[in-house]
């Protein structure tokens, strides 16, 4: 017993010893080639469709600005097609974007833009 007393100072010094810096383990780790993961960005967006009228509900979580932009495309041809004006979606901002057709909707999307 006072053998394993006398040698717990000892491995705790070669464990310290051994063992690398805070931080040099991450390092070694982004420099190895391989690329770095891709920010994130990118509001998440709900569109609903109701008759004639389109809803989309985006909400960012990410830090990046989200510059959002509603589109419809409308289904007759002779029905005019939208392109929303821009909203700024902020970090952890929900924004409502709505437009319309005269007549029934043929598509609706959101379009992304980064912010810098």
């Amino acid at each position: 017993m006072r053998l394993s007393r006398s040698l717990a100072p000892v491995t705790l010094a070669a464990a310290l010893l051994l063992s690398p810096p805070y931080g040099a383990a991450s390092h070694a780790r982004a420099s190895d080639g391989k690329p770095h993961a891709p920010d994130l960005f990118g509001s998440a967006c709900r569109t609903t469709v109701h008759g004639s009228h389109v809803v989309a509900y985006c909400h960012n979580p990410y830090v990046d600005t989200d510059r959002v932009s509603l589109h419809i495309e409308c289904a007759r041809w002779w029905d005019i097609d939208t392109d929303g004006a821009a909203v700024d979606a902020g970090p952890a901002m929900t924004v409502r974007l709505t437009g319309r057709c005269w007549a029934d909707v043929g598509s609706a999307w959101v379009s992304h833009q980064k912010v810098s």
